[in-house]
């Protein structure tokens, strides 16, 4: 069975790492073990490591030791070729796949990347290892500084030498394409490729091609004077600050990097106040030029703003200055994780590669692992793209989260919230939020706060609700968005980022309301462990649930797992296991527990039963060994929210596992809580949950 692919190219600079990164992240989500190799690397300084290899092992946290992610050095390669040991090569590049092989379920192996030496001979030993190791190929051509029928010319070469080497070509992509051209791209590629070849078209990207700061840095050994901690921005262009400050301003563009001599305070300062301002670009950085700082009261006065681009000192002139940067050709490293997040991006979004994957793959994977649970998430969400309401449209976080949600395309989003502030606030983060994409609604100038106001007066008059009182909550972003959900103009809500969870679920307990036969909300959230997703419940909601409501909150969990590809085996958990123990919590426990065996027999469950025997087999088999639940629970239910909370903040702390959520559950419509303290990893999942939740209602 086929446990590989090989992505191959015929030249440097190809964006053969985009469809790597891409490729590992498709691999990942669809596979428990995925291995990365490559058989030759460029050459590193001694004591250091290849830079790639680096970033994908950190990245995607693959655990392989550093040694077995390659073969050889480019010099060594040739070192060999030359002493006639073209056969050691191939056996030891073999060797050290196989070895790999054997550990991991699948494996991603990049060829080489055609810089210095040798790059003459390396197309030739790419085909030739990736028929060594039996595993087919996929090919990437850059259509940059290439007409048509050159790059028609690099494709069709490429072909017929795996071809004539029985290699399986099983896809091909054309990348760093002209947006206009993306189409015609693939018609050619179609033209002569088999048709059970893939092809696909990548539009050339700028922001992954222009430098960081990090990287001017190195290249022109500069010592930064200020902003150290953005030294990950990314230059959009560049250009010489030289004229008159008032002529200077109106060059700017967005990401500018300034280069200017470092005697120009005037230059400077007005960069640095053109940065904070609303009415022109944000800039990426400043580069003093000719070793020059400027005088001791205005680095003086520079350190007393509020912002602070990074500003480099660099011994040479002007001129050589902005030479050097043009040459730059720019990398992907380890740290840069907003560059790596926009290349997979980006990959998600022209490169649908799930059909071949299956082929490849041929592989039924047991249970489900964090990384399978994530990407399942993002392929769900994208299938049938559902309506979010964000009320705390003005929070950083939120708005950060906001441009990542629509930039993969995967929910329609409604932001609540001033408009003037929802725009200064971007401008202010430097985010580069499309506009077009999404909607943004002032609920206090809203055209149908009137009409929302009328409804919520007449679902809740027999409360006392006049008028003036509907009005007046009609106005809160939560009750706004809320009343979306209700009206279908949404599909449903997240919130609690700057809100309690009171005021976040007390309008859909007023009017949203619980589902038939429901009569508690409670909450789950996805313990994305090592190698397991786990669901937790209820650690949000429900301080102290009698029996009754302990096999609701059960049931609710279960039904939630089974809607995100999790077959529920339920741990009711205890301080003791089976009937060992006594008292009115195990009671209540062990009670809860037969109200689900009557209400749904076709679940598994075992309680009362503590977590270890819940989660750990060999201490489940030996206090119950008759269950089919003890060792092998992934819906974990626990008897309190004193218990529940504590435990799945210290399992996420200690164990570093990720935690999605909580997601509410027993809602006609789906609104989930954020906590104040949330990331904006914790925003992205908890809308792509609820975007999920709205498909199955």
């Amino acid at each position: 069975m086929n446990k590989g692919i090989y992505i191959a190219t015929l030249e440097s600079h190809s964006g053969k790492s985009m469809i790597s990164l891409g490729l590992m992240r498709t691999l990942l989500g669809k596979m428990v073990k995925v291995g990365y190799f490559r058989p030759v690397i460029n050459d590193v300084p001694k004591g250091k490591r290849d830079n790639h290899i680096d970033t994908v092992l950190s990245y995607f946290d693959l655990k392989i030791p550093y040694e077995d992610t390659f073969a050889f050095t480019r010099s060594e390669v040739i070192q060999k070729r030359n002493e006639g040991k073209s056969g050691e090569i191939i056996d030891t590049i073999i060797s050290k796949y196989k070895k790999l092989e054997k550990e991991f379920d699948f494996i991603l192996v990049e060829g080489s990347d055609f810089s210095g030496e040798g790059s003459v001979f390396e197309f030739d030993v790419n085909v030739v290892i990736a028929k060594n190791l039996g595993i087919p190929v996929v090919i990437v051509v850059s259509g940059q500084f290439k007409n048509w029928e050159e790059l028609l010319g690099y494709q069709q070469m490429a072909y017929r030498a795996f071809k004539d080497k029985e290699v399986q070509v099983i896809g091909m992509v054309s990348n760093k394409i002209k947006q206009e051209n993306l189409e015609p791209a693939k018609k050619n590629m179609r033209a002569f490729l088999p048709e059970e070849v893939g092809v696909f078209a990548i539009p050339f990207v700028d922001t992954l091609n222009n430098p960081t700061l990090k990287e001017i840095v190195q290249v022109l050994n500069g010592k930064v004077l200020f902003g150290h901690d953005f030294l990950d921005n990314q230059t959009g262009n560049f250009g010489v600050g030289a004229m008159q400050l008032r002529n200077y301003l109106t060059t700017l563009k967005n990401e500018s990097l300034v280069i200017t001599p470092g005697d120009r305070a005037d230059i400077i300062l007005g960069a640095l106040q053109a940065n904070i301002s609303s009415n022109y670009p944000r800039i990426s950085g400043i580069i003093l030029t000719g070793g020059l700082t400027p005088e001791d009261s205005i680095l003086k006065l520079i350190e007393g703003l509020s912002e602070i681009v990074p500003i480099i000192s660099v011994k040479e002139g002007t001129f050589a200055v902005t030479n050097m940067v043009g040459a730059i050709k720019s990398n992907i490293y380890a740290d840069s994780i907003q560059k790596i997040q926009t290349t997979i991006s980006i990959f998600e979004r022209y490169v649908s590669f799930d059909p071949l994957v299956e082929k490849l793959m041929n592989y039924n994977p047991q249970g489900i692992t964090p990384r399978m649970f994530q990407y399942g998430l993002v392929q769900r969400a994208r299938e049938s793209k559902k309506h979010i309401v964000l009320p705390e449209g003005t929070d950083e976080r939120i708005l950060t989260a906001a441009k990542r949600l629509i930039d993969m395309n995967l929910v329609e989003l409604t932001l609540l919230g001033d408009v003037d502030i929802i725009h200064k606030t971007v401008a202010k983060i430097g985010l580069d939020l499309d506009f077009s994409k999404v909607n943004i609604i002032d609920p206090i100038n809203s055209p149908n706060l009137e009409d929302y106001a009328k409804t919520f007066y007449e679902l809740r008059k027999h409360k006392g609700v006049n008028m003036d009182m509907a009005k007046d909550r009609m106005c809160d972003v939560s009750y706004y968005g809320t009343m979306m959900i209700y009206k279908g103009a949404a599909d449903g809500m997240v919130s609690g980022a700057a809100h309690t969870t009171q005021h976040t679920i007390l309008p859909a307990l007023q009017f949203i309301k619980t589902k038939p036969n429901v009569s508690v909300v409670s909450s789950v959230f996805f313990m994305c462990l090592e190698d397991r997703v786990s669901v937790f419940g209820d650690c949000a909601i429900n301080p102290n649930p009698s029996a009754e409501e302990l096999a609701e909150i059960s049931i609710s969990s279960a039904e939630s797992a089974s809607a995100f590809g999790i077959d529920p085996k339920i741990a009711m958990l205890s301080y003791s296991s089976g009937s060992s123990g006594k008292g009115a919590d195990v009671d209540r426990v062990r009670e809860a527990t037969e109200i689900v065996r009557k209400r749904r027999p076709d679940l598994k469950i075992e309680g009362p039963i503590q977590y270890d025997a819940a989660v750990d087999i060999s201490v489940g088999k030996s206090k119950l060994p008759e269950s089919e639940v003890a060792g092998q629970a992934n819906v974990l239910i626990f008897p309190d929210l004193n218990t529940g909370n504590n435990t799945y903040k210290a399992v996420q702390r200690e164990t570093g596992a990720l935690a999605i959520g909580p997601m509410l559950q027993g809602l006609n419509k789906p609104v989930n809580d954020l906590s104040r303290g949330c990331t904006v990893a914790d925003i992205y999942n908890t809308v792509i949950l609820t975007a999920i939740q709205a498909q199955g209602i």
